[in-house]
């Protein structure tokens, strides 16, 4: 048999509504919030021009059952112009865009083949020999149960077996749990790959056969950072080979920028603007937090006493002078060196700020969380928003509360 080239994507989110982000200039929030159908004209773009023999879609199409006109007439036109080029494309919908949502419906070509919400298997001939795909479509948004021992064992040792699962590997609690699998599981199919979807980091979890994450093919929010895209897969019976392509239109980052033994103001605004065109000329647009490493006592006393959200309109103002469009989404100072520098008040409280978990921040802040107006702009408090509160707060105790003072 000859070898197979596909295209693997997952978690597309089009349609993304980004919420949280303020203060972009109106051009600004444009970009951003056309960056997922961006992000998918270009691997629309890259599957014209480099002819794959198919594409699979593994899950989340769209960002919510809700689906939007835009988004879905973006995705319809994708798929028809890979019909035109007679590139099939096999989809399977997972918890964000599941079969009971509502929505007005596009009709798709007859390029796209869809799985339903029971499992099933779909046959396509190709140039390197038969393929059969196996998988299935949420009916419903949450499906906690597992599904993957209705997938069948590979028979037809003449043909590829392919895989499409939108689901979590059990015991992984980074992305709520939907459809767990234990890597064992997908073995015992005898599959030569697995293409995976719903965890939005890249990441190959077994070799031969491969069982693949591409991760989503643009970041939403801080916690999706990096370069986002697709999979390009060349796979034969013998071997798989996995080519990353990136589509981020905004990348989300952090950058860590030294300000030891700075003592002017404008010191600082230099080192961020040299950092962050650095960032912009290897990435293009970015969204990104700063985080202030090597604080001393110099550079200590020049932050004291400015305000932060002073500072950041000063550094988002600098930035302006950019080629790219680079925007500081929040500021982050690395812990003191010397906790003797903070006062004894300032310790007590964040020792006693460090000792709260979760459940106690939510009683601490239930007050703002039912407000009316600022809840819709929150985040849920999990595991991870609390521990970043929690430093941001320290953060703040370290800068304003200094011993002798």
């Amino acid at each position: 048999m000859e070898s197979i080239q596909f295209i693997h994507t997952a978690d597309l989110h089009l349609g993304s509504p980004f919420i949280g982000m303020k203060g972009l200039r109106k051009e600004h929030w444009k970009k951003l919030k056309d960056s997922t159908l961006d992000a998918f004209d270009r691997l629309i773009q890259y599957a014209l021009d480099n002819k794959p023999d198919f594409v699979l879609v593994v899950g989340d199409i769209y960002d919510g059952e809700d689906r939007s006109i835009r988004a879905q007439a973006r995705f319809q036109r994708g798929m028809q112009q890979l019909a035109e080029q007679k590139i099939p494309v096999i989809v399977s919908y997972g918890n964000h865009d599941h079969l009971s949502g509502n929505w007005t419906r596009f009709e798709l070509p007859k390029n796209v083949h869809a799985f339903d919400d029971s499992v099933s298997q779909f046959r396509l001939e190709t140039a390197g020999g038969p393929v059969v795909f196996t998988g299935f479509s949420y009916g419903k948004r949450h499906i906690s149960e597992s599904v993957v021992e209705r997938y069948p064992v590979a028979q037809d040792t003449e043909a590829y077996h392919i895989g499409m699962l939108h689901g979590s590997l059990e015991g992984d609690s980074t992305h709520a749990v939907y459809a767990p699998f234990k890597k064992e599981q997908l073995l015992n199919k005898q599959y030569d790959y697995w293409a995976l979807g719903h965890i939005h980091k890249r990441q190959e979890l077994h070799r031969e056969p491969s069982i693949v994450y591409p991760g989503n093919i643009q970041g939403r929010h801080r916690k999706e950072s990096g370069t986002k895209g697709f999979h390009s897969v060349t796979l034969s019976k013998t071997d798989t080979s996995l080519e990353f392509i990136p589509t981020s239109v905004v990348q989300f980052d952090q950058v860590t920028i030294s300000i030891r033994g700075m003592l002017h103001m404008n010191e600082l605004i230099d080192a961020c603007r040299k950092e962050l065109s650095l960032l912009g000329e290897a990435v293009g647009s970015a969204i990104v937090d700063v985080m202030f490493t090597e604080l001393d006592r110099e550079s200590f006393q020049l932050l004291a006493e400015i305000p932060e959200s002073e500072l950041l309109e000063t550094l988002r103002e600098s930035m302006d002078a950019l080629d790219q469009f680079i925007w500081i989404q929040g500021i982050q100072f690395q812990q003191a060196d010397n906790e003797a520098e903070i006062s004894t008040l300032g310790i007590t409280l964040v020792q006693t700020i460090v000792g709260w978990n979760t459940e106690e921040w939510k009683s601490i802040l239930k007050d703002l969380y039912r407000h009316p107006k600022s809840s819709r702009f929150l985040e849920p408090l999990e595991d991870q928003s609390v521990a970043e509160l929690q430093l941001a707060a320290a953060q703040k105790i370290r800068r304003s509360m200094q011993a002798g003072e």
